[in-house]
């Protein structure tokens, strides 16, 4: 089970982005990879492409980066952290932090 869930809110611990927060836009768990918004730039050069309407020339995107180099931002306490679980009565599981113990679900 992944701790990193798409439209989650993470911060980068390792690497040249260490620091940067931003919102997760595709979470790969083939790989263990996500891509973050604003995290991660790399250039691509495409060709131009006039029936999908694309441009060619220097693209800059988005790149994945590792899961183990993000950390969820808990919405109680604002402070990246890690996650835990732990099941509801009804059967079900939550993502808790482990800094405050407040759910990270919405």
């Amino acid at each position: 089970m992944l701790h990193i869930k798409k439209e989650d809110q993470v911060m980068v611990t390792a690497g040249k982005d260490r620091g940067k927060t931003g919102k997760v836009l595709h979470v790969f768990p083939d790989n263990s990879r996500a891509i973050v918004e604003n995290v991660n730039f790399i250039k691509r050069h495409t060709r131009a492409n006039p029936q999908k309407n694309i441009k060619g020339g220097l693209v800059e995107r988005e790149a994945s980066i590792h899961l183990s180099n993000l950390k969820v931002i808990c919405r109680e306490c604002g402070k990246p952290s890690r996650i835990g679980y732990q099941a509801l009565g009804d059967g079900k599981k939550v993502r808790v932090c482990k800094n405050c113990g407040g759910t990270v679900d919405k």
